[in-house]
């Protein structure tokens, strides 16, 4: 009994702390602010997003480095697919690490704040440099 008032105490003295909400560009109160704050708690690890004031893995040889969501552009429903099934590319992210209304508050945020220093790609058809004699 002691034992489960202590694991008790430290989780409610971990969520008083704030945890996951340093850095966060959205402010509470704001729309997406609960989007910002679940993607700090359950994607930081692995994902660099500045909006959630996050710098993923410290080690960027390893093979649990998410994207940069900075440098690439999100739909909503592409981030509902890739945390539905574990990313895009073999299933190093936990699959549903959030779900129902959280995933859907996640996708909202990063879809809105992805893609900050992504360079736009080229279309087809379109000259990249100078053109041809």
């Amino acid at each position: 009994m002691i034992l489960i008032v202590a694991v008790i105490a430290a989780a409610l003295g971990i969520s008083a702390c704030g945890y996951g909400e340093q850095g966060l560009a959205v402010k509470s109160g704001e729309p997406d602010y609960n989007g910002a704050v679940l993607f700090a708690q359950h994607c930081s690890g692995c994902h660099t997003l500045s909006a959630a004031g996050t710098q993923g893995s410290g080690n960027r040889g390893e093979r649990t480095q998410g994207p940069n969501l900075n440098q690439r552009e999100e739909s909503p429903e592409d981030v509902i697919f890739a945390i539905q099934n574990g990313g895009f590319s073999g299933a190093i992210m936990p699959q549903n690490i959030v779900v129902g209304h959280d995933a859907e508050e996640v996708a909202e945020f990063v879809a809105k704040y992805a893609g900050s220093e992504a360079q736009e790609s080229p279309r087809p058809g379109e000259e990249t440099g100078p053109a041809a004699p």
